[in-house]
């Protein structure tokens, strides 16, 4: 980490130049102060803050998908996104923080002189798998969203359909994949993910189109097939590969669960583990348990979805967790094996079958969370665990063990819970109407008062504004 931490300090300074700067219209094409270097490492940093933050303005996903819950304010935990104003926080610190840094550093990069044609590829290539990272949870969030205008100077830009934009998306990473030259530096020690191996950005760019691929395997139309079949070999092959963000040991660089529980930080005691993760956790004798939470004198207590909890009598989470130089995980190995697993579930053309990839994820998951060959051995042999006496339909093996697995991806949990439909979740207690676990967030407020022809164009052809409505990959 100290190899990137001048890097992270100019993120930091320069972040909030590059917002300004385009807020203010300054003319993009000819930036006179702030690098490429600076607005990369600054969006690497934020997009990495904004997915680790367990802030009830921002990011309540943990909540939702039951890792999570809360001791004495509900809200959040029973869906009552509007009173904090969530939907234009994650909208905003999104497209603001992160998109418009990488678009300004895309354009700096056009007309950089001083490095070769070969590495400004690389360094757009770079930009733009964090581009398209970013615009895959945007549209995994709300389905159709302004796209192709987004970045525009334009107050009411048009809507594009969710579809059309996972199409582009997919189409952006083939380009960026293959503009890659791997003899050739990218943005060296500005890279806080990976340090300036831009080898592991390969891998980044074909682990992130699996999971683009994978989400639309339920479209009949799709071509998940072909493309997970391609990058299922050149995407991550261990945890050593896995793409993350590492925080810094101080403040403000920290990671933002410290700032939010660390008790060096703060003297809130608001978060607590959540029933539904500690009794499954319990029920297998998941050796992760004890690397999630801590236990309440020697027994593991989750406490009520949407119901008060006493702090002290419920199990907190774990202090490596509360860390301030714990890391972000963007993606991971144990991700792209359960992948590979359904993959070879639906299709059967991958050389290995769903049950290999299947314990792979499971070992790659125990051992990133400091488990022993010794503790995956003895929970794969349990008959609840085995992918042969597991569940019945493939679906609930893998969506019940991919949800253990994304423990403190809130996000990235959410989305495959409402993709896989498992494990079943039951909703918060008093959940606002209309009584579900929401399966998308509905648009800001800004939207229906800036840009209302163009939001309810799309409304139009998509459905209601309701938080009960599936996304367009959502059909099973």
């Amino acid at each position: 980490m100290k190899h990137y931490s001048y890097f992270l300090l100019l993120a930091i300074l320069f972040g909030g130049c590059a917002k300004n700067a385009l807020d203010n219209n300054i003319d993009r094409k000819n930036p006179t102060e702030i690098s490429a270097q600076s607005l990369f490492s600054g969006a690497t940093l934020r997009l990495a803050q904004h997915l680790t933050s367990p802030s009830v303005n921002l990011n309540v996903f943990r909540f939702w998908t039951q890792q999570w819950t809360m001791t004495t304010y509900h809200d959040e935990v029973q869906y009552n996104f509007t009173t904090r104003n969530i939907p234009r926080e994650f909208w905003n610190k999104l497209h603001v923080e992160v998109l418009k840094d990488l678009a300004e550093a895309s354009l700096i990069n056009e007309g950089e002189v001083a490095i070769t044609a070969a590495q400004k590829a690389n360094q757009a290539a770079q930009l733009d798998i964090l581009s398209i990272l970013t615009w895959q949870i945007i549209v995994d969030t709300w389905g159709d969203v302004p796209y192709f205008e987004a970045l525009s100077d334009s107050d009411a830009p048009s809507y594009t359909a969710a579809a059309t934009i996972y199409a582009d998306l997919l189409t952006r990473l083939d380009n960026a994949i293959s503009s890659i030259d791997i003899s050739v530096a990218g943005f060296g020690q500005a890279d806080l993910i990976y340090g300036g191996n831009i080898s592991n950005w390969l891998k980044f760019a074909h682990s992130l189109r699996l999971r683009l691929a994978i989400t639309l395997a339920d479209i009949p139309t799709n071509d998940s097939q072909r493309i997970i079949l391609e990058s299922a070999n050149l995407a991550f092959q261990s945890n050593a590969d896995n793409a993350s963000f590492k925080f810094s040991s101080a403040t403000p660089n920290n990671n933002p669960i410290s700032t939010n529980l660390n008790p060096l930080l703060t003297a809130r005691l608001d978060y607590v583990a959540a029933n539904t993760l500690v009794n499954e956790l319990n029920r297998l004798a998941d050796p992760r348990i004890s690397r999630y939470f801590t236990a309440v004198n020697g027994v593991y207590i989750g406490g009520q979805i949407g119901a008060a909890n006493t702090f002290s009598a419920t199990s907190n989470i774990h202090p490596a967790i509360q860390a301030l130089d714990f890391e972000a995980l963007l993606i991971d190995y144990a991700e792209v094996a359960f992948i590979l697993a359904e993959a070879a579930e639906r299709w059967n053309n991958l050389g290995s079958d769903a049950h290999t990839y299947y314990d792979r994820a499971i070992t790659a998951s125990i051992h990133y969370w400091g488990g022993t060959d010794a503790e995956v051995q003895a929970y794969l042999q349990q008959p609840t665990v085995a992918y042969t006496s597991a569940y019945t339909d493939w679906r609930q093996k893998i969506g019940y063990q991919k949800w253990i697995a994304l423990y403190n991806r809130g996000f990235e949990s959410w989305k495959e819970w409402r993709r896989l439909d498992f494990p079943a979740l039951d909703p918060a207690i008093d959940a606002v109407a209309p009584g579900t676990i929401p399966l998308r967030l509905t648009y800001p407020t800004d939207e229906y008062t800036i840009n209302r022809v163009n939001l309810e164009s799309a409304l139009a052809n998509s459905g209601a504004d309701q938080i009960n409505r599936p996304l367009f990959w959502d059909i099973n």
